[in-house]
């Protein structure tokens, strides 16, 4: 079994900072973590190879030359190799761009079984890049994924969350899923995963190596782009209703009827 993981890193706080001219975000000086979302899709791999009882786990990431150290991280927790997908030419990616780097890298790796994404990153919180990778290389996906039930070389049945209960989907493979948290429990980092990691070759992905449209990659390929970013104004007062059900109806109503909301 072929395992794919596509993680990101993000930052490690909430005090980002954008780059005025470009709207991206300024990654300097700013302490970097993998995608909380995305150590659950790295454990969920780890552990499908272990309970088919063979495989390999390839982690990939699309950043500057210090995202390598989250491609170390996956590695320290049971991932087989890692590959930076890094170049001058993907920066400024929005979601569309960032889908079909990401795409183009998995067909560099040869035969893929299985891609795992957390479910969205942190940063964005748009879940677009699990489903946009899948469409880009046309192959099957189920998103929100709770829980692996079966997989075989041919196919896999998972639990979708939904918002009351869950669905139980099967797909052929190959194929994508994106997990949420509750699929399991991300392991720690043994002390032998961690020298492991240390000394593990990261391979590096670019214009070079990987086959891309230029116009499809980077702030050229992205359809959508940040024109503006800002942190919205504190507001304070409000007022405070209080009563029984039917009196505090009354005088909602009325406070919106106030507003001009409506008439």
């Amino acid at each position: 079994m072929n395992i794919v993981v596509c993680i990101k890193q993000v930052p490690g706080t909430t005090q980002v900072k954008i780059n005025p001219e470009t709207g991206t975000l300024i990654r300097d000086g700013v302490e970097a973590v993998v995608n909380p979302f995305d150590e659950y899709a790295i454990e969920e791999a780890v552990r499908i190879k272990e309970r088919v009882g063979g495989g390999t786990v390839k982690v990939i990431t699309m950043g500057p030359p210090q995202a390598d150290a989250a491609l170390r991280s996956a590695i320290s927790v049971g991932a087989d190799e890692g590959y930076l997908i890094s170049d001058r030419a993907f920066a400024g990616s929005d979601t569309w761009a960032t889908s079909y780097t990401l795409s183009s890298a998995v067909k560099t790796l040869g035969k893929v079984d299985l891609i795992i994404c957390g479910k969205q990153a942190i940063d964005g919180d748009t879940a677009q890049v699990g489903p946009g990778v899948a469409e880009m290389l046309n192959i099957p996906f189920v998103a929100w994924v709770r829980k692996v039930e079966e997989i075989t070389d041919t196919s896999i049945k998972v639990e979708r969350l939904m918002e009351e209960g869950y669905d139980v989907v099967e797909m052929p493979l190959p194929g994508l899923i994106t997990v949420v948290k509750e699929i399991n429990e991300p392991r720690l980092a043994s002390l032998k995963g961690k020298m492991k990691a240390k000394s593990a070759e990261i391979k590096k992905i670019d214009t070079t190596n990987m086959t891309v449209d230029p116009e499809r990659v980077g702030l050229k390929g992205s359809p959508t782009q940040v024109f503006r970013s800002f942190v919205p104004e504190r507001k304070s007062g409000g007022e405070k209703i209080s009563g029984e059900a039917a009196e505090l109806a009354q005088k909602a109503a009325a406070v919106i009827q106030n507003l001009g909301v409506v008439k």
